[in-house]
């Protein structure tokens, strides 16, 4: 079956890389889209609610709506009914080839409220919640990121098989997959045009990978929040990787084949090194470390290392450390190569901490003190925003160049003052599963 799934992995690979190929040639921008059956928007294609998405068609509701548009009335569209009245999130999918997108989105209604929280491909958070007044509209405007699995050369990234060719295929197709969550959603026009900007490439384990699925989320997926449109963020985590596994499936060489002068790579590895019986393995990890730095150096890009995340393995109520001397093995291997640092495991540590034991299950898969099956790796949304604001706060002191492109609408957090769950303001994605990520 595990052969199977590899050739049925490969054929899609070389459909996918001529579908794009050709793709490249016939796409033109900027791409407008109206959704206002009132007031069409000028030089845009209008939409109507049964516009599915459909390959010859580039556009349309996508199939993974939780509603389909057709839950519209006769003759309106989702300026005056979203096609759940607001519910739940629709989704709405364009044909793009690979690339970083300028994404302008308007919002807003008539005669009506609305609050639309948007996300894109595998759930990666893109804007806070935008609230309007009847009669008020607002744009939103962020960057997108869209890959596909092809290595320029021959061959791509080897995908896992069925969490990054099924419950994550939005990471990896040849669209740009737009999520509309929130109490209203309102969709009023939509313009889609690539752009050239630097990159904040991300590489690490389960902890960083875009999660398909609720309950899970990891700190890489809600990172995008934090910046203005000037940059864009690439995650190219995966759950169960190591630094040796993640080289064997090429997905540094997926970064190194996109990557330019200037862009940033975020490494965060140690959950999965650690388990390694080999008796070599942290020298290993060293060694790999160091020729992922040379050969993100030799082209240009900034590496940037990120300290593993602790596990909830609190002793009493503090946080022990379990994963042994990894995470100091990258303070040192940063300190040698002049390397910029964020360090994670101090700071997790921290907000574990100041949530106490048991509290603390409030960040991760289940908060209940009574789940057998309680998952001490693996956060929920809220508690990857708030490591993702650990990981902002290290950009703002370790990376000036970066911190320049992050939002201003958020104070300095404070680990040891962490966020109120109850005030979360990101709503659950559509689709859960009981399945762990793999790697704890």
């Amino acid at each position: 079956m595990r052969k199977l799934a590899s050739i049925r992995v490969c054929c899609h690979l070389a459909v996918l890389c001529t579908a794009i190929s050709s793709l490249r040639a016939e796409t033109r921008f900027p791409m407008r889209f109206s959704f206002d059956a009132v007031e069409t928007v000028p030089e845009s294609r209008p939409v109507r609610p049964s516009d599915r998405y459909k390959p010859e068609t580039g556009f349309g509701f996508d199939s993974a709506s939780a509603v389909y548009p057709g839950a519209f009335p006769q003759g309106t569209s989702p300026v005056t009914t979203t096609p759940n009245d607001g519910v739940n999130p629709f989704f709405f999918s364009v044909r793009v080839p690979e690339g970083n997108y300028r994404v302008r989105v308007k919002t807003g209604n008539p005669s009506l409220p609305s609050e639309t929280t948007v996300k894109s491909e595998a759930r990666r958070l893109m804007t806070p919640s935008l609230a309007t007044e009847p009669g008020g509209f607002a744009t939103i405007e962020f960057i997108a990121n869209v890959r596909t699995p092809a290595i320029p050369g021959g061959g791509g990234v080897t995908l896992n098989n069925p969490r990054e060719t099924v419950d994550k295929i939005a990471d990896w197709d040849e669209k740009l997959t737009l999520e509309f969550n929130g109490r209203h959603p309102r969709l009023v026009s939509l313009e889609i045009e690539p752009v050239d900007l630097p990159t904040v490439f991300i590489l690490g384990d389960s902890t960083v990978s875009d999660q398909g699925n609720e309950p899970y989320a990891s700190w890489g997926q809600m990172l995008p929040r934090f910046f203005k449109p000037t940059v864009a963020v690439a995650n190219h985590a995966e759950s169960g990787e190591s630094l040796a596994r993640s080289t064997a499936t090429r997905r540094l060489d997926k970064v190194l084949s996109l990557l330019k002068p200037g862009d940033f790579v975020l490494i965060q590895f140690g959950h999965n090194d650690m388990k390694s019986k080999a008796p070599d393995a942290l020298a290993q990890y060293r060694k790999s470390l160091e020729d992922w730095v040379d050969r993100i150096r030799k082209q240009g890009g900034l590496p940037v290392l990120v300290t593993s995340v602790h596990r909830h393995s609190f002793q009493g109520n503090s946080i022990a450390n379990s994963l042994r001397d990894y995470p100091e093995t990258v303070r040192q291997v940063a300190k040698e190569k002049a390397l910029p640092l964020i360090d994670l495991h101090a700071s997790s540590k921290i907000l574990y901490e100041a949530f106490g034991p048991d509290r603390a299950r409030v960040l991760f898969k289940s908060d209940s003190p009574d789940d057998a099956n309680f998952d001490h790796t693996h956060h929920n949304s809220f508690g990857a925003y708030e490591i993702a604001r650990c990981v902002v706060n290290g950009i703002q002191d370790a990376l000036p160049s970066l911190a320049q492109h992050l939002t201003k609408d958020l104070p300095r957090f404070d680990p040891a003052r962490p966020d109120d769950p109850a005030a979360f303001p990101v709503p659950p994605s559509p689709g859960s599963s009981k399945e762990k990520p793999l790697g704890n």
